[in-house]
């Protein structure tokens, strides 16, 4: 090579010295000028050679660009070696100038934000760090995993704790039993359980049980999704899992920490025991309903048998069961859940049963030949064997823990915590008056009900009754049934006994609150457009009474047919006009008075009236129907009690209820003091107003058996159609009292449990809610108030207008003070709505505006002849489906008679 084409050797200000300024430069990467450096080449000019000063060029070009805002950044031009820091120009010089933008090199551990990426790029994760984090957290959880499983230990059931007592108090302080914790438990050896129980499980829970690893992924999933989204916990669970939760002694409560702690237990359970011990383990340690835990005890609980010697359709049963006993025991549980009646438990069990044997025939663990053995439903025995709850003990212990389990959100209490006891719960229940109100019906039975001489009347007579305090709701004494290990339901909370002419009462309050609908109106028009009516009012009290819409039109039934409404006893009122006041119309318990007035007032509003006053929804029948007004509902005796100490309490309204405080070792868990609201339901001159007209059914009229000495009572007698049931309820200040008498057959293998007819019963023609029922209420409440101070009733205000007070075929009443005086309600709902129905009036009818003069000519005489009268009463009705009318979801059971208790 020549030597004029070798570059000069590099100055020492050069090289180095310009890389070591451009490193000093900005810290975007972009290098500063020299120092010196002004914008002319002169200036930038170093002992250098020519190379120096081609480097300096390009440093005052970017410097000038820098300073005027520049243009884009360009890539350095000129001689070869200008990108090179000080560089000779040589291929192996001291290091490149990096393109001016670029960033420099990235040296984060995360490279995130993303290096060299710009907007929207720079968030977008690579691949490396997506992977890198993946792997990380993947290890983090088998880290965790391997800890949690290393510290849990196994269970073993036999050291399940045993469950404490509930110890229930009187109201009074006293003890009155310590039960619901006790535990019935035997634990047996796995080779003394039969194999059709083993089988029974693993169909209808776990069909691979003998194969899997003791955890059902997917079910996890399902139970840890519904928390996640605050929809109930559920099992879905293997039986491994089941055992674990079973044989776990802390915390029963289904949380996300639970559930881990649950699963890593059953990981290490299904790894490290035999197969053998879990199912063992399992079946010794589920609950089974009443009061068994474990199979030994639920043997000899539901079947009288050792474990051992259990069938294959006994076993299918209690594997049934396990499923929860609440909703498959036949002898139900309407206390914890008003769905879970006698007749709805036993068709689940039945169907499970049956389903459970042919999942066994399906998995090959029991021949077809044997299956065809068990067509019949296995025989059960009695639920309670627990002397300790005989008597009323039984039913009052029932109430107070469906208080508790259905109010849980105000206990703080669940089922489960309340199984496994250490709780001391203080009842409302008053020791003297449950024992004054079980010997007045003991009398009474005792005098008059002989099975022995008259079977086929006497027979399945039952009789319940309540007591609530109109001040509080409290629930002071009821009466559930001869004897709670006996018969197992529970009269005072639920039977399906319509309540008849009982239920006159919230028409009278409705037709005073809101008023009847002006038949010269429409049915929406405005609250204050309505007539409200005086007690003074005149209505119809003939027999065979066609009865109207509120504009005056025949109501007619789906085949068109106009309806007669019929009295007791075909009786009519008052002739020849037929003029009777709601006062005396209730006194007599006219039925057709009642009636026209419930449809005058709207179906719907007499609906809301009794709902206010604390009747439960799930007990009221359909409202499609004049004899709504007059009865066809069922709610219980403690709902009757409840909804007249409404009218007692002057139109406030307190729910009833059962559990006043519960404590344990930590102090007081609830109060009821704390979450008790009492409503307005009622003026005190709307209330006020209906006692003073049922202190004359008492004073003078079909409830004069129920006369107390010196002391004043307000009240109603009801009979139903069939005489199928009757009633009387009544209350004085301090309390109110309901009381029911009907005749059903509810052996436990009897499925159907209908009511029966009770003509002849007690040797009296009919029975009517004036007779025993009345004098049971009349006995027990002069002992129950023996002791206490007289008080009267509030003086009523004048209310309403007096409507009807000259017959004319359209009325004009005209509004008085009181009306303004009334409270302001919610705009009427229209009359009744029956889409299939349309009325159809005649020509030629004669019928008032408000019932007068309906000739009983040309109508469907359908109206009942044994009902209303001197008892009270309910019609027959025409039906929605043929269905009685009681087009209800859950009308005839519940926690204080309904499906929402």
């Amino acid at each position: 090579m020549s030597e004029h084409r070798r570059k000069s050797p590099q100055p020492q200000g050069g090289g180095r010295a310009a890389a070591r300024r451009g490193q000093t430069g900005s810290s975007s990467g972009r290098r500063a000028a020299p120092r010196g450096a002004t914008g002319f080449p002169s200036d930038s000019y170093d002992s250098g050679g020519d190379e120096n000063q081609s480097g300096s060029r390009a440093e005052s070009r970017r410097a000038a660009q820098r300073s005027t805002g520049g243009g884009r950044r360009r890539a350095a031009d000129g001689p070869a070696g200008a990108g090179r820091r000080g560089g000779s120009g040589l291929p192996g010089g001291p290091g490149r100038v990096r393109a001016r933008g670029a960033e420099p090199p990235n040296k984060r551990i995360i490279d995130y934000p993303r290096a060299g990426k710009y907007g929207g790029a720079r968030w977008v994760p690579s691949w490396k760090l997506v992977s890198g984090l993946f792997i990380g957290f993947c290890g983090s959880m088998m880290a965790v995993a391997g800890v949690a499983y290393a510290l849990v230990g196994v269970p073993e059931v036999a050291k399940t704790a045993e469950a404490q007592n509930n110890v229930y108090y009187w109201s009074d302080g006293t003890q009155m039993v310590a039960t619901g914790g006790e535990t019935n438990r035997q634990i047996i050896d796995y080779s003394r359980i039969p194999k059709e129980m083993r089988y029974a499980v693993m169909s209808a829970e776990n069909k691979t049980f003998e194969s899997d690893k003791g955890v059902d992924p997917m079910g996890i999933g399902r139970a840890l999704f519904n928390m996640a989204k605050g929809g109930q916990t559920q099992g879905g669970s293997t039986i491994t899992q089941q055992y674990v939760k079973n044989a776990m002694l802390d915390d029963q409560s289904q949380t996300l920490t639970r559930k881990f702690q649950e699963l890593f237990v059953s990981i290490k359970v299904g790894a490290q025991v035999d197969k053998e011990d879990i199912m063992a383990g399992y079946l010794n340690s589920a609950y089974y309903g009443r009061g068994a835990y474990g199979i030994q005890a639920a043997a000899r609980t539901y079947f009288g048998k050792d474990a051992e010697e259990l069938k294959a359709d006994q076993c299918a049963f209690l594997a049934a069961v396990l499923k929860g006993a609440t909703y498959y025991d036949p002898a139900g549980a309407t206390s914890v859940d008003p769905a879970a009646t006698p007749e709805a438990n036993r068709d689940r069990a039945e169907r499970r049963t049956e389903w459970i044997l042919n999942e066994m025939v399906k998995d090959g663990r029991l021949s077809a030949t044997d299956r065809a053995k068990y067509e019949d439903f296995p025989t059960l025995k009695s639920p309670r064997s627990n002397a300790q709850l005989g008597g009323q003990v039984g039913y009052l212990v029932d109430l107070a823990k469906g208080y508790i389990v259905n109010n849980s959100e105000k206990t703080g209490i669940t089922e489960n915590q309340l199984q496994r006891g250490g709780y001391e719960i203080h009842t409302t229940f008053d020791k003297k008056k449950v024992k004054q109100l079980e010997d007045a019906v003991k009398k009474v039975r005792k005098e008059n009900i002989n099975t022995k001489v008259r079977p086929k009347t006497d027979k399945h007579v039952q009789f319940g009754g309540a007591s609530v305090n109109p001040e509080s709701g409290a629930i002071e004494a009821i009466y559930g049934g001869e004897d709670a290990t006996k018969h197992f339901t529970n009269n005072a909370d639920q039977t399906g006994a319509q309540v008849g002419s009982t239920f006159k009462p919230f028409v009278l309050a409705a037709a005073m609150k809101w008023g009847v609908l002006d038949p010269d109106g429409e049915p929406t028009q405005a609250q204050d457009e309505r007539i409200k009516i005086s007690p003074k009012s005149l209505y119809s009290g003939k027999n065979k009474l066609k009865i109207q819409e509120y504009d005056g039109s025949v109501w007619t039934d789906k085949d068109g047919q106009e309806w007669l409404q019929r009295n007791d006893g075909d009786e009519s009122y008052n002739p020849p006009n037929f003029q009777i006041d709601l006062r005396e119309a209730m006194r007599v318990s006219s039925n057709s008075a009642y009636v026209q007035l419930g449809m005058n007032v709207g179906l719907e509003k007499v609906r809301e009236s009794a709902l206010d006053a604390g009747i439960k929804p799930g007990s009221l029948a359909s409202a499609n129907f004049p004899s709504f007004s007059i009865g066809t509902s069922d709610p219980s005796a403690i709902r009757m009690a409840g909804a007249y100490a409404t009218f007692a309490a002057s139109g406030k309204q307190n729910e009833p209820f059962s559990v006043d405080e519960i404590t344990n070792k930590d102090g007081v868990v609830f109060k009821h003091d704390d979450v008790a609201t009492t409503k307005q339901a009622f003026t005190a001159q709307v209330a006020d107003n209906v006692t003073d007209v049922l202190t004359t059914v008492v004073d003078k009229g079909t409830g004069t058996a129920a006369k107390l000495a010196n002391r004043p009572v307000a009240g109603k007698t009801g009979t139903t159609d069939g005489n199928k049931s009757a009633w009387f309820v009544g209350y004085t200040p301090q309390l109110s009292t309901a009381i029911s008498m009907y005749r059903m057959d509810d052996d436990e293998s009897n499925k159907k449990r209908e009511f029966l007819e009770m003509y002849g019963t007690g040797g009296q023609d009919k029975i009517h809610g004036a007779s025993f029922p009345a004098e049971i209420w009349h006995d027990y409440m002069e002992k129950a108030l023996k002791n206490a101070k007289v008080e009267p009733f509030p003086t009523p205000e004048p209310i309403g207008q007096v409507v009807n007070d000259v017959p004319s075929p359209t009325p004009t009443p005209s509004p008085t003070e009181t009306e303004e005086e009334e409270e302001e309600s919610a705009p009427p709902s229209p009359t009744p709505s029956r889409p299939e129905f349309s009325p159809s009036p005649t020509p030629t009818q004669t019928c008032g505006s408000f019932g007068f003069g309906c000739e009983d000519d040309g109508g469907n005489n359908n109206g009942g002849t044994d009902t209303g009268g001197s008892n009270g009463g309910v019609t027959a009705s025409p039906t929605e489906s043929d269905d009685t009318g009681n087009n209800r979801g859950n009308g005839n059971g519940g926690l204080f008679g309904g499906s929402s208790g």
